[in-house]
């Protein structure tokens, strides 16, 4: 809820319910404008010192946020706060899907989809549309429950760790390729599940790239030419994708149910740490204040 405004806002208002982003792009009109994560990260010169003026994130009472960080859920009023706070799980993905211009009907494939983020692009990726989502990944158990909250159009594939055997897994599953790969494998330590999900593609698919790899990705270059492929990294997401989303939720496109709220008050913020570092791919922790 925002508690007031100050100058050059002219849409936002005092009492209106928001939801926030971490994500804030610096507003000068130039080539390349720095972006951080506030309170959380920043990568050069530039972006440490936008850091610096926004050095606070929103474990407080109250927080102080530029006005484009803000985004306003008067269509989805009868969300209560703490699930709500759970589509910030969902905005991230949906950068990426943007990115690789997820279309209706498609087949997707979600590499390293039993992480936090992977399980909630397979779900996000059913909201938008997609026909089939091969869910990848190697825990079977959660691969299975990822397909059970998937309205009957997700189909888990159990990564073996060989690439070109589970990029034939993938094909077959996929009724011969997918239209589009969206990778978010965390902390890799080998290329060969982001390799998989790249071979799957039908000829002139994508490939998105919004995961972590502690190794280098070392590209086919014949393979990736012969069938225009087309590779694509996202940090992120676009000021506009959180509309996008919370349009999806206010339709009920979007089951905000699947991932549930783990709450804690904020002066239990070292259990909320502790509880977060163990949470499952179906869980999120959020911090609830009142007043």
């Amino acid at each position: 809820m925002i508690h007031a405004v100050g100058s050059e806002v002219w849409h936002l208002k005092a009492g209106q319910r928001v939801v926030i982003s971490s994500h804030f792009v610096a507003q000068e009109n130039v080539a390349n404008p720095a972006q951080i994560l506030i309170g959380v990260t920043a990568a050069g010169a530039v972006a440490e010192r936008v850091q610096a003026d926004w050095r606070n994130g929103t474990l407080a009472d109250y927080a102080l946020l530029p006005a484009s960080t803000v985004t306003p859920v008067d269509d989805c009023l009868d969300i209560d706060a703490a699930r709500l706070a759970v589509s910030m799980r969902y905005v991230v993905p949906c950068g990426g899907l943007l990115r690789g211009r997820l279309a209706a009907g498609e087949t997707v494939v979600v590499s390293g989809a039993t992480g936090a983020y992977g399980t909630a692009a397979v779900l996000l990726a059913v909201a938008m549309g997609a026909a089939r989502v091969i869910a990848v990944g190697r825990n079977a158990a959660a691969l299975d429950a990822l397909a059970e909250a998937g309205r009957g159009r997700v189909t888990p594939v159990a990564a073996t760790g060989d690439s070109a055997a589970d990029a034939d897994m993938i094909r077959a599953t996929a009724h011969g390729g997918a239209d589009m790969a969206f990778d978010m494998v965390g902390g890799a330590r080998d290329p060969n599940m982001t390799l998989a999900a790249l071979r799957s593609l039908v000829p002139g698919g994508r490939l998105v790239l919004m995961g972590s790899m502690a190794v280098p990705l070392p590209l086919p270059y014949t393979e990736v030419m012969v069938n225009s492929w087309e590779i694509l990294g996202q940090f992120m997401y676009p000021r506009a994708a959180y509309r996008r989303l919370l349009a999806l939720i206010g339709t009920g496109a979007l089951d905000m149910s699947a991932i549930r709220p783990v709450t804690f008050p904020l002066h239990a913020l070292p259990d909320a740490i502790e509880r977060a570092a163990a949470a499952g791919n179906f869980e999120c922790v959020v911090i609830e204040h009142h007043e």
